[in-house]
């Protein structure tokens, strides 16, 4: 049986989704599964709730759970990371609060702009120490990184160390969904291709039966019979370059300069924008966990698990019993995509066996939907270029490409907004940005 390791295990609400996929597979029931955290409290509590989870199943893995990341790693077949350096208190705040004094807004704050950016200077760092001790003690491992900002992250990672990784979020495989539903369309039955870089991948294709479902979609959303007030920043550039974007409306409106502006608030009101949505999920996150808590100190257990979209057991699954899974990956651009620059991390299918992660050829990407990529990939390249090269001055230039903080701040308040940053931030980054 495979050895799993679980790095931030505190991260309660997604450890369980995911350990719970694995032990729902009779093969992966028998696992070891070391569960790994900063926090002791959050570990105690996360090697409970497993347990439970595993009773569930009517899995038996062995359970370990450890302050200690080398006792962690030890012989690991597996990890899967979910770590976020600073947490809602203080850098999540720090990271909207501050921009806010420059009239900056933002939605998430975790994939790009100045939230993104400062996410990125903190998680490298560890990620890379980690990653070194893992190179050290099982350095046949296969980690799955879904720590955000992805690109970021698992490109810094491929791209300094030896591992074997690759980067995974769920907003791929369900964002079309509620599009063909709309329609009468089973989404089970959609086959679908999709590409581009995290958080801003395009679905090339969405087919039912043969049936090339666009022309349908874009007629839908141009009368006005499919319009979620949800949706309207994605619908808007549906109609606009002709390909929907997996990730949510309000992570694509912090993306580029024309949504979320200072001098025009109606902007805010016309596309329906959550600005500081992410701390506030960060609150309701708490509260499930803290309830969490009670109901299992009250004795109650897990009733209605089921199977979720994520793709970590199923890469798991797949290596150890070769049955073929076809996933999408974040993965380094080594003639991938043909239209983005070579090496940078892009989002692409990949076929997952015994032989392990294989990704596969897009070729051209349709060239507005590139051309708007490239925007992101400018940030990724910059960020992951301070944070491996130790050179704080690629940290301004990285504010500087960003489309929304470009929009918004001349040069002269960027470079203010970035020391601010760094200087509220200092307890959580390295050496070289406390200069």
């Amino acid at each position: 049986m495979p050895k799993i390791v679980f790095i931030g295990a505190g991260s309660v609400v997604f450890t369980k989704n995911v350990l719970s996929d694995c032990f729902s597979y009779p093969e992966l029931q028998e696992s070891t599964v070391s569960l790994f955290d900063i926090d002791p409290d959050r570990l105690r509590f996360a090697e409970s709730m497993v347990g439970k989870v595993a009773e569930f199943w009517n899995a038996r893995p062995t359970i370990e759970a450890t302050l200690d990341p080398e006792a962690a790693f030890a012989d690991a077949d597996y990890a899967i990371n979910a770590i976020q350096v600073g947490g809602y208190d203080p850098c999540t705040i720090t990271d909207f609060e501050v921009p806010k004094k420059y009239g900056l807004r933002q939605t998430i704050g975790d994939t790009l702009g100045l939230g993104g950016i400062m996410r990125a200077l903190r998680t490298i760092p560890v990620m890379l120490d980690y990653c070194e001790l893992m190179e050290d003690v099982c350095p046949e491992v296969t980690l799955l990184n879904y720590s955000n900002p992805m690109s970021m992250v698992t490109w810094a990672i491929l791209e300094a160390t030896e591992i074997h990784a690759i980067g995974l979020c769920h907003s791929v495989q369900g964002s079309y969904r509620h599009l063909v539903e709309a329609l009468g369309v089973d989404p089970d039955e959609v086959n679908w291709t999709c590409a581009g870089v995290n958080h801003m991948s395009f679905y090339l294709t969405l087919e039912h039966n043969g049936e090339d479902l666009y022309p349908r979609l874009l007629e839908a959303v141009r009368s006005g019979a499919y319009a979620p007030d949800w949706d309207r920043v994605r619908l808007d550039m549906l109609l606009r370059l002709g390909y929907y974007i997996t990730e949510s409306s309000e992570h694509f409106s912090e993306y580029n300069p024309w949504f979320i502006k200072r001098d025009q608030p109606e902007l805010i009101e016309k596309f329906n924008i959550p600005l500081d949505e992410y701390p506030r999920r960060c609150v309701s996150i708490q509260k499930w966990y803290e309830d969490m808590v009670a109901e299992m100190g009250a004795g109650k257990g897990f009733e209605d698990l089921k199977r979720s979209s994520e793709y970590a057991s199923r890469i798991i699954h797949a290596m150890e019993t070769d049955e073929r899974e076809l996933i999408h990956g974040n993965v380094l651009n080594e003639d991938l995509i043909d239209n983005l620059p070579y090496g940078c991390c892009v989002e692409v299918p990949c076929l997952v066996d015994k032989n392990g992660l294989q990704p596969l050829k897009v070729g051209l990407l349709p060239p507005q939907c590139a051309a708007l990529n490239r925007t992101a990939v400018n940030v990724h390249d910059l960020t992951v270029t301070a944070a491996l090269t130790e050179c704080r001055d690629f940290v301004y230039h990285a504010a500087m490409m960003d489309p929304h903080t470009g929009a918004e701040l001349t040069l002269e308040q960027i470079w203010s907004l970035v020391d601010d940053l760094l200087e509220a931030h200092r307890d959580w980054l390295p050496d070289y940005l406390k200069e």
